[in-house]
């Protein structure tokens, strides 16, 4: 059994993470910031805490991760307001890995997407540059810590039904479900073969197990 801490709780992809894992044993906390959504993290057989990742520091943040084994961060601002969205999936997440470091947990699993990159190619006049921007920095933030890191990068996501099957190969971002993005991250969390890597994917034909381990 591990003890997983899933910052952004509330996501869709966190409720589909959240039984996944306990459903094989591991004891999940799922962090969210509106207390209306308690109910809701566990229905999802996860146990909710209230943390204003936001306006938090690195220590409070480190207090919340510490006795956890994983870390993975499925948090965003959802856009919309670029000031808010640098705080959140830029400034939040990268105190968020401070504090892992700092709280001695070392496994670390960044849900990204297909597209992030330093050379992204969004414009700045675009709505969608300051998310792109800003998770490039978080990724790159990741990328240079000593964690355990894993960099995940779903394609354009859907509420298809999962199909447990991936492609890890694409040069291009297609589309992927929710559910399977759940899939993948629950089992990135138990395959050693993932740590220090960057896994773009979409809904393909491979068996999630075994793409992630190729």
């Amino acid at each position: 059994m591990a003890r997983i801490l899933i910052l952004g709780g509330h996501g869709k992809i966190a409720l589909l993470t959240a039984p996944l894992l306990s459903s094989r044993g591991d004891d999940v906390t799922s962090v969210i910031r509106n207390a209306d959504h308690a109910s809701d993290v566990r229905d999802a057989r996860a146990e909710p805490v209230l943390f204003d990742m936001e306006r938090e520091d690195v220590d409070s943040f480190a207090r919340l991760i510490d006795g956890h084994d994983a870390v993975v961060w499925s948090a965003g601002a959802g856009g919309g307001n670029p000031a808010r969205t640098r705080a959140v999936d830029r400034d939040a997440a990268q105190r968020s890995m401070d504090a892992a470091l700092r709280a001695g947990v070392g496994r670390y699993v960044m849900v990204s997407y297909f597209g992030a990159s330093a050379q992204h190619g969004v414009p700045p006049e675009n709505p969608f540059h300051a998310y792109a921007e800003a998770k490039a920095a978080a990724d790159e933030h990741l990328r240079a810590t000593a964690l355990e890191w894993t960099v995940l990068g779903p394609s354009s996501l859907t509420f298809d039904e999962p199909t447990g099957r991936i492609d890890v190969d694409a040069s291009e971002s297609g589309r992927v479900s929710r559910g399977n993005v759940a899939r993948v991250i629950a089992e990135t969390l138990i395959a050693p073969e993932t740590v220090g890597r960057t896994i773009r994917f979409n809904d393909g034909d491979v068996p999630i197990a075994e793409a992630l381990r190729r």
